[in-house]
């Protein structure tokens, strides 16, 4: 249900609601009530950054759920296969994500997010693997 709930909510995020328009719209005053001298070049850049990283987050946030799921449903798979599941899941729907932004005016729709997306999601699937080789050496250990 988290991953669900997740999608959902990125999907909803593609809308107008959260168009750089909008959001610059609260980011712009937030930044120059923080430095009323930085330039418009900078904030540019700022706003840039943060929807990029944005991308970054919400799926690896969608990788980890999607790893949490797919790990507590189907514990006796490989980790190499419960990763891979997991990666080609996020990485699909980041593809459809940036399908649907397309058809919003006031968003746009590149590889390049999709790319982002997918590195997110890669390094949630590294970080979960990770986690989960370790605790399976320190339960192992205990034995």
């Amino acid at each position: 249900m988290p991953v669900i709930v997740w999608m959902f909510l990125i999907f909803a995020g593609s809308s107008d609601a959260l168009s750089a328009e909008h959001t610059s719209r609260f980011l712009v005053p937030f930044l120059r009530w923080l430095d009323p001298s930085l330039s418009f070049e900078t904030i540019a850049t700022i706003h840039f950054t943060l929807r990029k990283l944005g991308h970054f987050t919400e799926y690896f946030i969608l990788a980890a759920l999607l790893w949490r799921a797919l790990r507590g449903t189907f514990n006796a798979l490989s980790r190499r296969l419960i990763s891979a599941v997991t990666f080609l899941i996020a990485a699909a729907f980041a593809a459809s994500d940036e399908f649907h932004q397309a058809f919003v005016p006031s968003r746009t729709s590149t590889v390049h997010d999709v790319m982002i997306d997918c590195v997110g999601a890669i390094c949630a699937v590294a970080f979960c693997a990770l986690l989960s080789k370790a605790w399976e050496q320190k339960a192992t250990a205990r034995l």
